[in-house]
C-alpha cells in the first residue's frame, strides 16, 4: 500500500488538496494522518467528515519531531487492517514540516504492508517569493518532491514565471499548476518514485539533509515540538515560529473580531479555525483563514450534537502572543443580543459555494454594505484582502 506524503508551507492548500482528492478518488479509498502545528486539530477537523474511521490526527507539534518511526508505524498498522479497505494512505504534514524527516519515517517503517508512495509539495504560487525569500530551505524540500503542486496559480502576480522557477529547482519531479487544489488524483497517486530514486532518497538527499541541520522543537504558546528530537530538530522551520490556541464557548462579536483581523501584526502569518458569533447566526459557524494579508470566512452548519465553541489557531514569528490572546478575550459578546449591521465587516470575506474567484470587493451585494458604526469600512475594495479558497 502505497504511503504519500503532502507536505508545503503554512496556508499552502494541503488540506484544501486533500479534500478534493477524498471526493474525486475515482474509487480509490483513502486514509489519512493529518498533523496539525497547534494544540487544536484544525486539519484534522476539515477532513474527518469525509474519511471517518480512517483518519488518524496528531496535534500540538510537528510530526516529524513528536513521534518517531515506530510510533509511525503504529498508525500505519491501524490504517493498514484488511478490514478497513484502504488503497492508500497519505500523510498530510503541518506547514512548518520538514518533509525529508517525514520521508525517512515512511522508509523506515517495519510494516511489510506500506511502501513509499511519493512526496508531494504543495507551493503557494502567490506567497511563492516572499516564503522563498524568508525561508530558503524551500529550495530543498522541491528538490526532494516527486510532484509539486503549484496551488493558487490564479492568484499569482506572474504565475508562469512562478512555474518556470519551480521547474528549475526539482529534479525530475512533475510541475502542476492548480487552482483550489484541484488535482487529477492519479498525478498524487503515480508519483512513486523508481528504486533508484529512493536509493538516492535514503542515503544522498536525506543524510547531507540532516548534516545541514534538520531538526526542532518550536516554542510558543502551545510548546510544540522539543521531546526526543534534541538538537538534531533545531534547525526546523518550526523553531522559529510561535502557537497560540484559542478557545471560547462565548460567542464573538463580528465587529470587535474583524478589528482585531484588521490590525493584525506582520509576523502572524497564519490564523485558521471556526468562529461561532452567537445571535448574529446561530445557525452557523465560520471558518476563518488567513495566510499573511488575504483572508476569507466560510459559513457552514453547525455540527449536529456538539459544542458551539469558537477555537482558533494562531501561527507566527516573533509575535506577542498572550497580548495577542488578550486581544481575543476582548473579542467575546457582551450582550445577547445582535444588531442588524454586525456582520456586514465578516460577509465583505464570505464567497457563498460554487462562487468562482472574485476580487475584494466584488462580492455581490456584500460589496455596497457600508456598516453605519463602522463608516467607509467596505467603501474601498483595495483596503481589503482578496477573497481566496480556504488555505491549509
Amino acid at each position: 500500500m502505497p504511503v504519500v506524503v503532502l507536505a508545503g508551507f503554512l496556508g499552502s492548500g494541503k488540506t484544501t488538496l486533500l479534500n478534493h482528492l477524498l471526493h474525486h478518488s475515482g474509487g480509490s479509498r483513502i486514509g489519512a494522518i493529518v498533523n496539525d502545528f497547534g494544540a487544536i486539530e484544525i486539519d484534522a477537523m476539515a477532513v474527518a467528515g469525509a474519511l471517518g474511521d480512517s483518519t488518524v490526527s496528531l496535534g500540538n507539534g510537528c510530526l516529524c519531531c513528536a513521534v518517531d518511526a515506530g510510533e509511525l508505524d503504529q498508525y500505519l498498522d491501524r490504517l493498514t487492517r484488511p478490514r478497513a479497505g484502504i488503497d492508500v494512505i497519505v500523510v498530510e504534514a503541518s506547514g512548518l514540516a520538514e518533509p525529508q524527516e517525514l520521508v525517512r519515517m515512511v522508509l523506515a517503517s517495519e510494516n511489510p504492508r506500506v511502501v513509499y508512495g511519493g512526496l508531494v509539495e504543495v507551493v503557494d504560487a502567490a506567497e511563492f517569493d516572499g516564503t522563498r525569500a524568508r525561508h530558503p530551505e524551500i529550495d530543498r524540500h522541491l528538490a526532494l518532491a516527486d510532484l509539486v503542486v503549484v496551488n493558487k496559480a490564479d492568484r499569482a502576480d506572474d504565475a508562469e514565471r512562478v512555474l518556470a522557477t519551480v521547474r528549475s529547482l526539482v529534479d525530475r519531479a512533475a510541475v502542476v499548476p492548480a487552482t483550489y487544489g484541484r488535482v487529477d488524483p492519479e498525478f498524487l497517486f503515480d508519483c512513486r518514485p523508481g528504486e533508484e530514486r529512493v536509493g538516492q532518497l535514503s542515503f544522498d538527499d536525506l543524510h547531507l539533509a540532516e548534516e545541514d541541520g534538520g531538526g526542532g522543537g518550536g516554542g510558543g504558546e502551545d510548546g510544540p515540538g522539543g521531546g526526543s528530537g534534541g538538537d538534531r530538530h533545531t534547525g526546523h522551520l518550526h523553531a522559529g515560529y510561535d502557537t497560540l490556541s484559542f478557545v471560547s464557548d462565548v460567542p464573538l462579536d463580528p465587529r470587535r473580531l474583524m478589528r482585531f483581523l484588521d490590525s493584525r501584526p506582520d509576523g502572524l502569518y497564519r490564523i485558521k479555525g471556526y468562529v461561532g458569533f452567537g445571535p448574529y447566526d446561530p445557525r452557523n459557524r465560520y471558518a476563518v483563514h488567513a495566510v499573511g494579508r488575504f483572508l476569507r470566512f466560510y459559513p457552514e452548519p453547525w455540527p449536529a450534537g456538539g459544542p458551539r465553541r469558537t477555537q482558533l489557531v494562531l501561527i507566527g514569528s516573533g509575535t506577542d502572543m498572550p497580548a495577542l490572546a488578550g486581544e481575543l478575550q476582548e473579542c467575546e459578546q457582551d450582550t445577547p443580543h445582535a444588531d442588524e449591521h454586525g456582520m456586514w465587516g465578516v460577509l465583505r470575506y464570505v464567497r457563498g459555494p460554487g462562487q468562482e474567484e472574485a476580487p475584494a470587493g466584488a462580492h455581490g451585494a456584500a460589496e455596497a454594505l457600508e456598516d453605519p458604526e463602522d463608516p467607509g469600512a467596505a467603501e474601498d475594495p483595495g483596503d481589503a484582502p482578496d477573497i481566496e479558497d480556504p488555505p491549509v
